[in-house]
């Protein structure tokens, strides 16, 4: 969806199975540059782009779990609760030649303090699953955001800026 903003159609989608596990004491704009290089690594198709990319939610030195359960979740939102955070989403492209560009973005996002029936709404509706920080900023967590600083795209998953000048760079033809 965010691709074609760009007006691009991938040709093919590809959860690459890596271990996301940060390395012990790996603050997290090293860990979403790593993760975003490997994932681009883990998928070989020669001759052609491969784009890659991981969000991360950091609180301080902290990286947030991509919350697969339902207290993992309701431990994000209490952490997140009225205060500051970072979302750094790392990119890599593997152009045809072979050659493993990246870049990163990194966004400020400041949540409301939440109340409990807030934060029991939002885990009713399940979109926080599978995501950075147990949240989905273009769901109804958008409710929640009283600042944002950075890249709305980078937030949501893939930023759009830093993408479109990596293709770009490499001679892609963007509109």
């Amino acid at each position: 969806m965010l691709l074609a903003q760009l007006g691009i159609v991938p040709e093919r989608v590809v959860s690459p199975d890596i271990d996301e596990t940060p390395l012990r004491d790996e603050l997290p704009r090293p860990y979403a540059e790593r993760m975003a290089r490997a994932k681009a690594a883990a998928v070989t198709l020669p001759g052609q782009y491969v784009l890659a990319g991981d969000t991360v939610v950091a609180a301080g030195r902290r990286i947030l779990p991509k919350a697969d359960t339902e207290p993992q979740a309701r431990a994000c939102l209490a952490l997140l609760s009225g205060r500051r955070h970072r979302v750094l989403t790392g990119i890599a492209l593997v152009t045809p030649d072979g050659r493993v560009l990246d870049r990163l973005s990194e966004s400020i996002v400041t949540f409301n303090r939440l109340t409990q029936a807030e934060q029991d709404a939002y885990i009713a509706t399940g979109e926080w699953q599978g995501k950075a920080g147990g949240y989905a900023i273009n769901g109804m967590a958008a409710g929640f955001i009283r600042f944002l600083s950075g890249s709305y795209s980078g937030v949501v998953g893939l930023p759009l800026f830093e993408t479109a000048q990596l293709l770009r760079g490499c001679g892609w033809p963007l509109p």
